[in-house]
């Protein structure tokens, strides 16, 4: 019976894997993407915050600044991305077994993943803002 059930559930398996290793791919483009982001946002912010160090803002401050703003994006990417979720909901309803397609702990804790990836992706580049010295910053050209 047991070789019985893995037979008639090996599609479904299979389209869960599937889909698994196409969201662990998602996530790590997304971290990509959005490490790509900040870094190019810091770059173009090298002056500024080359000032706001020399008029003697805290590495922590700065840090904040550009992580807090990392944050704000993600978290308008996030109800988006669980509308669209919603959405195609039912397409991925026969690939499930034993929870339903809108389960709300899933959503929450990808949620809560993408939110953290943001915020880790958001880190280097906010490490190297906050390592700017203020006067290679100023003496930079845009």
């Amino acid at each position: 019976m047991t070789q019985r059930l893995r037979a008639v559930l090996a599609p479904q398996l299979v389209g869960a894997w599937l889909l698994g290793a196409f969201g662990v791919l998602a996530l790590i483009v997304a971290a990509i993407g959005i490490y790509g982001v900040v870094a190019y946002a810091v770059s173009q912010r090298t002056r500024e915050i080359g000032i706001r160090m020399a008029l003697g803002a805290r590495a922590a401050s700065v840090l904040g600044l550009v992580i807090r703003g990392n944050v704000a994006f993600v978290a308008v990417g996030i109800p988006i991305g669980i509308a669209l979720g919603l959405m195609l909901a039912r397409a991925m309803a026969r690939f499930l077994y034993g929870i339903r397609p809108t389960d709300p702990l899933t959503f929450a804790a990808m949620s809560l993943t993408i939110l953290v990836v943001g915020v880790l992706a958001a880190l280097v580049p906010a490490r190297r803002a906050v390592r700017i010295d203020p006067l290679i910053a100023l003496r930079s050209d845009d």
